[in-house]
């Protein structure tokens, strides 16, 4: 995957050590995450705050450098508990949850950093904030709340050509002065580094398929 990821990045004239793998865990067992540990990955990516709890609290102590990376959707409810376990919330995508990370850094004595979700599709299941919306959205938070600002992430709709939505996304980053865009997942993210990602989030590349949850 890094082999890979250098490639995409020198055919870009891009520095490869200027993107960053992460290992999106999420629902994957604990033998596959541990491997991925030992062989030197250290940011993973988990989308639920609970399950992202019981895989890490421990291993956070033991791994100084280890990064965890909240890319799935948060409840407002969740901004305490997301701020005391992952180092970066890609996720903000409404006035609502900003109101609760900040009170909840308030009352940690922590400074968010974050990302905000984009959803260059517009599609109405999904979280994100609308493109035509996003630089209104960006000054907001600016103004509003003392975070640590560092960049936009995307999700393209399934079935769209990727490449349009990475252009978008990098367009909006370039003119509000954000450097970070985490963009391309496991199917297309040498496209996503050649439209300028700073953080490729691979799961099903690096693990395989998710296993099938239980039924009854």
């Amino acid at each position: 995957m890094r082999r890979r990821i250098t490639k995409a990045a020198r055919a870009a004239g891009r520095d490869p050590s200027d993107i960053t793998l992460t290992a999106v865990s999420k629902q994957q067992p604990d033998a596959a995450v541990q491997a991925a540990l030992d062989a030197g990955q250290r940011v993973f990516g988990e989308n639920r705050v609970q399950e992202a709890q019981g895989r890490w609290s421990e291993r956070r102590a033991a791994l100084a450098d280890l990064q965890l990376r909240l890319i799935g959707p948060l409840q407002s409810n969740k901004a305490g508990d997301a701020l005391a376990l992952f180092d970066v919330i890609e996720t903000l995508d409404r006035d609502k949850l900003a109101r609760a990370l900040a009170e909840a850094g308030l009352k940690a004595g922590l400074r968010p950093r974050v990302l905000v979700q984009i959803n260059t599709g517009e599609e109405p299941q999904k979280a994100g904030v609308p493109p035509p919306e996003a630089d209104a959205f960006i000054a907001r938070v600016r103004a509003e709340y003392d975070f640590d600002l560092q960049g936009l992430m995307c999700i393209p709709p399934a079935g769209d050509e990727p490449a349009m939505h990475f252009a978008l996304l990098s367009r909006i980053a370039a003119r509000n002065g954000l450097a970070v865009l985490s963009m391309g997942m496991s199917g297309d993210y040498e496209t996503a580094v050649r439209f300028g990602a700073t953080h490729v989030r691979v799961g099903s590349g690096l693990f395989g398929a998710r296993p099938a949850p239980d039924r009854p």
